[in-house]
């Protein structure tokens, strides 16, 4: 049940500790998705929340739903200005250099009949930017905590894997298995969500730390 992973709640908003494994637009293979649990996060309400992000499939922690169309448009909004606060943690494959810093690399989408599209770095990209801090080295693994500046589709999982070098581990697009290959389960989650409202305490949001990363033997 979706609504016992609800982490904040008040009248024109919720955050979801979205689980691995689910996506957010219902798949082509017509699988479960977020649609499906909507009614279950009514809370009361007549109409069904909305999603106002992306989370990657495999990507867990803060997803964030409005309650009603005009809160949707202001949280977009805040989206799009890049006035929403996300902070990020992840298991990379390897040791990243240093211990913090700040990647500039902007992203293009490519596409091949082989390889089907990805994100990567280019010149003639869109600017994205991603703060990065090492939290904890472990078994040539390394637990990073990363902040980004902007929001492109896959960009810390670009960033990590173009940027710094080092994949996020289980990634089937930019780690080292590639698509269709057996995986380590994919160690990228969304730790906490931030937006500042008018006239309303802030939306704060903090998923729990996963399960599966303290299986990969972190304890965050």
């Amino acid at each position: 049940m979706l609504s016992d992973r609800v982490i904040f709640l008040d009248g024109e908003a919720i955050v979801l500790d979205k689980p691995s494994g689910l996506p957010v637009d219902p798949p082509r293979d017509g699988s479960i998705s977020l649609e499906n649990h909507l009614e279950s996060l009514t809370f009361g309400f007549k109409r069904w929340p909305q999603a106002v992000h992306r989370l990657d499939r495999d990507t867990s922690g803060c997803l964030l739903l409005a309650r009603n169309p005009k809160a949707h448009k202001r949280f977009q909004r805040a989206f799009e200005e890049g006035r929403v606060e996300k902070r990020y943690l992840a298991v990379l494959e390897g040791v990243p250099d240093g211990a913090e810093g700040l990647i500039d690399l902007a992203l293009v989408k490519i596409s091949s009949a082989e390889q089907g599209w990805r994100m990567t770095g280019a010149r003639n990209g869109k600017p994205s930017r991603t703060r990065w801090r090492v939290i904890e080295t472990r078994d040539a693994r390394t637990l990073v905590e990363f902040m980004p500046e902007t929001g492109r589709t896959h960009q810390i999982r670009v960033h990590a894997a173009e940027g710094l070098g080092v994949p996020v581990v289980g990634d089937p697009v930019y780690g080292k298995g590639g698509r269709g290959s057996a995986r380590a389960p994919f160690l990228l989650h969304a730790a906490q969500l931030v937006i500042a409202r008018d006239g309303k305490p802030p939306i704060d949001a903090v998923a729990p730390f996963p399960d599966r990363f303290r299986a990969a033997g972190f304890d965050g």
